[in-house]
């Protein structure tokens, strides 16, 4: 069991862990930093039979987040980057329940993390409650991390099975294919996985503080035993 202070030391790091991962998550969410993809304009490549470094003039870009995003068309004529954004524009081309249900567990992750982060501080510096607000409690605010888990998780989905960058920047056009080149994860993709990881740190932190997990069940005493034993 660890000491008084051992545990305030414990509790306060875990509540700038908290403090860290709903301002991170929150950031990631608003920025359009997710996806950067590079899309091969299939319809002027195929009339030029273009290949090897000739596919570089049929080569556009898109890259996007949760709201919005910037893409570049390339079909042997040059481009330029337009902004299009998901809410309302794209809701009839993309996978709309699928990406709301993204933007739903961000906000969890936010929410959880920073009522986690006021919960360690108060248990740090204060007299914590005794029910599920308490020191056990501190567990189910951890388990944010699960949500940040689904984040990368639906939106990989959403990204890889569902083509969403093909979605993208085939929307509203007749004329041209647009397939994927390549694509990539962006930061805000990775700072909902580092999210995640410090989630679970906190959960070892309470672990160390001598705070035993929810399911944990108390062994009987040997006085406690040999009552039992008396009565039979």
């Amino acid at each position: 069991m660890a000491s008084s202070r051992q545990k305030t030391l414990l509790f306060t790091a875990a509540g700038v862990l908290g403090f860290g991962c709903a301002l991170a998550a929150a950031v990631s969410t608003g920025l359009p930093l997710w996806v950067d993809a590079l899309m091969l304009c299939r319809t002027g490549a195929e009339l030029v039979n273009a290949t090897g470094a000739e596919l570089e003039q049929f080569l556009g870009a898109v890259s996007y987040g949760l709201f919005t995003g910037t893409r570049v068309r390339h079909c042997g004529l040059g481009g330029r980057p337009t902004r299009f954004y998901f809410f309302p524009d794209l809701l009839a081309q993309i996978p709309a329940g699928l990406h709301v249900t993204v933007l739903v567990l961000c906000c969890f992750v936010v929410l959880f993390s920073a009522l986690g982060s006021g919960f360690f501080f108060y248990n740090a510096f204060g007299r914590p409650y005794h029910t599920l607000h308490g020191p056990t409690g501190l567990y189910l605010w951890s388990a944010s991390s699960g949500c940040s888990l689904l984040v990368l998780v639906l939106f990989g989905c959403e990204v890889k099975i569902r083509r969403l960058s093909e979605l993208i920047s085939n929307f509203n056009e007749s004329t041209f294919v647009f397939q994927t080149h390549g694509e990539r994860y962006e930061r805000s993709y990775w700072l909902f996985f580092l999210v995640s990881f410090l989630q679970a740190t906190n959960v070892l932190l309470i672990r160390l503080s001598g705070i035993h997990f929810p399911f944990h069940q108390k062994e009987p005493t040997d006085a406690e035993t040999g009552a039992a034993d008396l009565m039979y």
